[in-house]
């Protein structure tokens, strides 16, 4: 199993630095806009059928996917090091595949629900 996480390490990577990257600018920008300036009446609120309008365009999907399913596995890559640097690094081969398992899980629940917009 250890071989096979050495494997696949740089796509763990990739979609660790991806999930650092939307949950660091978009999914900030989203929760600043639609979470705080919208109920304090800084900008105005977007109607429901405008934003599954937007939602619903291929685009949207691809974002709204990226938006659920990256900061998944950045969150199983931290929890992996975490595992990691509190001693648990005689077991991370068995910890590591469910961490990445639950992401991996949690990005087809995203799949399913993107495409049944």
């Amino acid at each position: 199993m250890k071989r096979l996480l050495l494997k696949v390490e740089p796509i763990l990577w990739l979609l660790f630095g991806q999930g650092i990257l939307i949950g660091t600018l978009l999914l900030t920008g989203w929760v600043l806009v639609l979470g705080i300036a919208a109920p304090l009446g800084v900008v105005d609120p977007i109607s429901y059928a405008r934003a599954h309008d937007l939602g619903a365009s291929l685009i949207g999907r691809l974002v709204l996917l990226a938006l659920i399913a990256l900061p998944l596995w950045k969150g199983a890559h931290h929890m992996r090091h975490v595992f990691i640097d509190t001693g648990g690094g005689d077991r991370d081969a068995t910890v590591a595949p469910l961490l990445y398992l639950l992401a991996a899980a949690g990005s087809l629940v995203a799949i399913l629900a993107v495409v049944r917009l």
